[in-house]
């Protein structure tokens, strides 16, 4: 447990077999209230773990108050059906987040189809087609992960939380930061032990997102904070932070230089790039080495280090 001012925070840290370390969400007490920020997977794991922590405080799960959302990642809401069915309360997230979460249809078809043309553009051809029909991806959309529940918007002050949008590794995320504590619940913003993939994805209008641009700034933002905690979603709370913050941004210009020297070499689609770089995992990982990808081209080109032409459908660089 942490402990300051009015709030105290009870880490629910589950560990998880993959690069990730573990699953991290928190019951936070401020004054009358108990907040559980973020919900874990829907798993055995995350729910035994919840219930031995409000265990070990004297809780039940009938006194949590509220859950707070960072965003609409399947490993962050997991539990929220199961405890809003036993708990009705309060589930709280940023505006874009919640007809992703509700599994909006209009917005589930024009996801679909952003990303068949954009795959297409990158010149990723037929196995591009295939990953948008098989949904090989992390952010399943599946309807069984659908918030069954009503969503209301996050706004200042929730249970003295300002709420700061950081986008870059989903457009809805947000964090939770408490002034007097300098406490901020990042969400999947900042891990300490690896960088965090910026996703491409569509705004709810169908525009592209600048994911890595968003992610350089959100980074910067908590810079500027000063915090003495970060609260992450996965791997170790980060005390302190400023620093990691900082390499993060640094280590972001380093690899921006090394796609700027892949074009420079003549390589000039999405899916040249891609595949060059990465080799037999590209395929294994396409969606998140085609945002990495995205990211970085469309980072070069706003900073004006490269252009593009399209030929035949396809974005050429140079």
């Amino acid at each position: 447990m942490l402990k300051k001012n009015n709030m105290d925070v009870f880490p629910i840290i589950v560990p998880f077999c993959n690069k990730l370390k573990s699953i991290n969400f928190y019951l936070v007490r401020y004054q009358d209230s108990l907040i559980l920020i973020d919900a874990g997977m829907d798993t055995e794991d995350c729910w035994h773990s919840l219930q031995e922590i409000l265990k070990e405080n004297h809780y039940t799960l009938t006194d949590i108050s509220a859950i707070l959302l960072t965003h609409h990642h399947t490993d962050h809401i997991g539990l929220v059906n199961r405890i809003v069915s036993a708990n009705p309360i309060p589930v709280y997230a940023h505006p874009r987040a919640i007809p992703i979460l509700q599994r909006d249809s209009e917005y589930i078809k024009m996801r679909e189809e952003f990303f068949r043309n954009l795959y297409r553009r990158m010149g990723c051809g037929k196995f591009g087609d295939r990953q948008v029909i098989d949904l090989h991806n992390p952010i399943l959309l599946t309807e069984d992960k659908k918030i069954e529940c009503e969503i209301q918007v996050a706004q200042d002050l929730l249970f003295d939380f300002d709420i700061l949008d950081i986008p870059g590794h989903a457009p809805d995320q947000i964090a939770f930061y408490n002034r007097k504590c300098k406490w901020l619940f990042s969400g999947d913003l900042l891990i300490a032990h690896m960088d965090i993939n910026a996703f491409i994805e569509p705004y709810l209008d169908g525009v592209r997102t600048n994911s890595l641009i968003q992610q350089k700034h959100s980074l910067e933002k908590c810079i500027s904070l000063n915090v003495e905690f970060i609260f992450s979603g996965h791997g170790d709370i980060l005390q302190n932070p400023v620093n990691i913050l900082k390499e993060r941004i640094i280590g972001l210009d380093e690899k921006a230089k090394i796609y700027l020297n892949i074009i420079k070499s003549g390589i000039s689609t999405g899916n040249d790039i891609a595949r060059l770089r990465f080799n037999e995992r590209y395929e294994k990982q396409f969606f998140n080495i085609m945002s990495e990808i995205i990211g970085y081209l469309d980072y070069l080109e706003i900073q004006g280090e490269i252009n593009k032409e399209m030929e035949n459908g396809i974005w050429q660089y140079y």
